[in-house]
């Protein structure tokens, strides 16, 4: 999250060595995202992409399959001259990403490639790749000498920077792990872990929305808030990532990092500066913040499930545990909820409910916050005021925009109360929709922006808030899965979260309303 400037400039030159160049992510996410860069101008001049593939290509078979995969996933938009620009600054090394004969061929394809572009050095590895190989490669890169950041003037010091993917760590000790190896190749102001859900817009805007508007800061307490609801729901199942997702389930997946990330930028205190330790220190402050799960409390404020065989948005859908790569008997859950408590001045007694999983109602992901209701004053006696709950949603998926929900005189004789709204969306205010969010992380980690990566304290204070949970259902597996229907919003122990302190969850309508009328 580059600081805020008049117009952005092109990122450094660089060489971009991607790891799992023909990987899903790099098709789907990684090259439209690059191709989407260099149509705003913001890919520099001097710049070059070396793919690290597993089969064997040629500089010109990789050319020719990355702009086929660009046309496949970013369709009629792409403009082929401009494209053509980049197609001779494509090479390729192809190898096991355990071989040091991989290292030293890519050693020599990155010096081909500075001296093509005049890149001044400076290389960028991404790891586009299984969690196995983050360890691995990075030592590798290391053994080869090829992370090592020297002068290359007598006033110039070309850089080297490593991108990390989701997940790092399968728990709290193997990400302390993974950081220590890393930590013996690298410093860690050359690493850079990505938490996609930061490159998104409606993300970033958080910060602004707080901290750049004098109207939401003084009642961003306890005084004036009196619940945080985060959802973020799939509609569909696995989708054929079973061998994954049967050793991860949505605790691992999605709730360490994706929503631990946005309650940290929600709740944390404003920082010193935009400077990314500024922002970074206070994410992590209420990571560290957040009370300490006892084995009790998993069991009464933690829920988990698993879809079974249904139906959903008309269509069949087979059990989880009918998926290809998965466990038949499986005790992996799918959708996790969670009530968490922060104990700090500004969020004592303020409950934040998390929820999330797959095969729910509908894609979405939103921050609710609920304001306390009134104080008793000339509207005490009129009864429908209290049904309508003054709520601030930030959608951050798929209609990103904020909407805020407050009661109104109905027009007539007689003092009746109706819940209105006020609703932004970026598509109506800025002309186009958002993009994928990987533009922003990779144009940040080309000009050495740090603010929306995390930090190895941040990923262990994540891990710490989930380690009880993953230990007490260790000890206890789920005895009743499958416990829940595709199309519904999980177990029922999920509704009990909320419930058992005279709360329950937002109605979040699977259909978006028409403009102008109440949701």
């Amino acid at each position: 999250m580059s600081q805020p400037e008049p117009a952005r400039r092109p990122a450094d030159p660089c060489i971009l060595a991607l790891f799992g160049a023909g990987g899903d992510l790099t098709k789907r996410l990684l090259l439209p995202s690059l191709y989407n860069l260099l149509h705003a101008g913001l890919l520099p001049e001097q710049f070059a992409i070396v793919g690290v593939t597993y089969d064997p290509l040629s500089d010109d078979q990789f050319r020719a399959q990355m702009t086929e995969n660009l046309k496949t996933f970013a369709g009629e938009s792409v403009d082929a001259k401009l494209w053509e620009r980049l197609i001779p600054r494509l090479y390729c090394v192809s190898g096991d990403f355990n071989d040091d004969g991989l290292y030293a061929k890519l050693a020599k394809k990155l010096e081909q490639a500075d001296k093509d572009t005049g890149a001044g050095g400076n290389v960028l590895f991404y790891m586009a790749t299984p969690p196995q190989f983050f360890g691995p490669i990075v030592q590798k890169l290391g053994k080869a000498g090829l992370t090592k950041e020297e002068k290359t003037t007598e006033e110039k010091e070309h850089w080297r920077r490593v991108v990390i993917e989701k997940p790092f760590g399968h728990d709290l000790a193997s990400a302390q792990a993974l950081n220590a190896d890393i930590g013996r190749v690298l410093q860690e102001t050359q690493i850079y872990r990505v938490d996609h859900y930061l490159g998104k817009e409606t993300v970033q805007n958080i910060l602004v929305f707080r901290f750049a508007n004098g109207l939401f800061e003084p009642i961003w307490n306890r005084n004036a808030i009196d619940q945080v609801q985060i959802t973020v729901a799939e509609s569909i199942g696995i989708e054929g990532r079973g061998g994954y997702y049967d050793g991860a389930g949505a605790l691992r997946d999605m709730m360490q990092n994706h929503l631990l990330s946005l309650l940290s930028l929600l709740a944390m205190e404003p920082p010193v500066s935009l400077a990314a330790d500024s922002v970074r220190d206070e994410k992590t402050k209420v990571l560290h913040a957040i009370k300490t799960l006892r084995p009790e409390d998993v069991l009464t404020q933690v829920a988990r499930g698993q879809y079974g065989a249904g139906t959903a948005q008309g269509k069949p859908v087979p059990a989880y545990r009918a998926a290809k790569d998965v466990n038949p008997n499986s005790n992996t859950e799918t959708f996790a909820a969670l009530k968490l408590e922060i104990d700090t001045w500004r969020w004592a007694d303020v409950p934040f409910y998390l929820r999330t999983g797959k095969c729910l109602p509908l894609r979405t992901t939103e921050i609710a916050v609920q304001f306390k209701p009134a104080p008793a004053g000339p509207f005490a006696d009129v009864p429908a005021l209290n049904a309508v709950p003054n709520w601030l949603v930030l959608r951050i998926q798929p209609d990103e925009g904020i909407y805020l929900q407050f009661g109104a005189k109905i027009p007539g004789p007689t003092i009746e109360v109706g819940a209105v709204e006020m609703d932004f969306a970026y598509r109506d205010y800025f002309g186009a929709e958002p993009r994928t969010g990987y533009e922003t992380l990779l144009y940040d980690a080309m000009i050495g922006d740090q603010t929306l990566f995390q930090r190895a304290d941040t990923v262990n204070a994540g891990w710490s808030v989930v380690q009880p949970i993953l230990d007490v259902w260790a000890a206890l597996p789920a005895r009743d899965f499958p416990n829940y229907a595709p199309g519904t919003w999980g177990p029922p122990d999920a509704d009990a979260l909320p419930a058992r302190d005279g709360r329950r969850w937002r109605e979040i309508p699977v259909e978006p309303p028409p403009k102008g009328k109440k949701s």
